[in-house]
């Protein structure tokens, strides 16, 4: 008797840690972020859960990707998009609290090649010739169609009339980091990236910068999604804060609005 009275004892204590251990992470917050924040939010989330206790879970890839998974019932709490138009999918597909959204952060566009390449500093303007700059090689950026950074980079080229003549030297990626890698790794000879991805590959360098106007505004909206634990509004508020202002602003992103804390 006192031996299944100790078992007893001991499933009690078992289940318990098995609760206690699916509570825990249930306390884990799922954020899913574009591709080019994953730096800056490594950071933040290491930050974020040595003030609060709250561990962060990170997915990265690019917003179009991030938006579907979302949309096809992934555990979500956060989304943070490189652009406008696929958190204005998300929130038509009712998949983001529309309340929590704000427009964060701001980025600029580049044009980068490989750290050895004779390729130097550019003026960017109307009449680019992009074609007969990357000669025989590829120009890496995302996917035109879909991915943001490709977005905005066709419609600067388009803009400055350098698109036609360029577009079958792309080489579209599925992220604006599997870009940055092509660049990195020589497999092109340029590539269109954000001004934030070229200041931490240090197998990049920078050789111009897209003017302002010849792309729509970079804006990165985040928000929380309509399945979010009650944890995410902790979150949000730290994204927020002036402590992420200031590791956002350090990795090269502009923070678009005014801190709450």
């Amino acid at each position: 008797m006192p031996r299944l009275a100790a078992l007893f004892a001991a499933l009690v204590i078992l289940t318990g840690s098995i609760h206690s251990a699916a509570q825990a992470e249930d306390k884990t917050l799922t954020v899913f972020a574009a591709a080019s924040m994953k730096n800056a939010l490594d950071d933040i989330d290491a930050a974020f859960t040595a003030k609060t206790g709250l561990k962060v879970s990170a997915s990265y890839a690019a917003s179009s990707t991030l938006a579907k998974q979302i949309e096809q019932g992934a555990p979500a709490d956060i989304f943070v998009s490189a652009d406008t138009d696929w958190m204005d999918y998300a929130a038509a597909k009712k998949t983001i609290d529309e309340p929590t959204r704000a427009n964060l952060l701001g980025n600029s566009i580049v044009l980068i090649a490989p750290r050895d390449s004779k390729i130097d500093n550019l003026a960017i303007g109307a009449g680019f010739d992009l074609a007969a700059l990357a000669g025989d090689g590829k120009i890496a950026t995302g996917d035109v169609k879909s991915v943001p950074v490709g977005k905005y980079a066709k419609a600067a080229l388009e803009k400055l009339g350098a698109w036609q003549a360029a577009e079958p030297k792309f080489a579209m990626a599925d992220s604006v980091r599997a870009a940055l890698t092509l660049v990195a790794r020589g497999e092109a000879a340029l590539g269109i990236v954000y001004a934030t991805d070229a200041k931490v590959e240090p197998g990049v360098k920078l050789v111009g910068t897209f003017p302002p106007d010849s792309h729509p505004p970079i804006i990165y909206p985040v928000a929380a999604t309509t399945t979010a634990k009650p944890e995410a509004k902790t979150y949000l508020d730290y994204l927020h804060s002036s402590a992420a202002k200031a590791v956002l602003e350090k990795y090269g992103f502009t923070y678009l609005i005014k801190p709450t804390s």
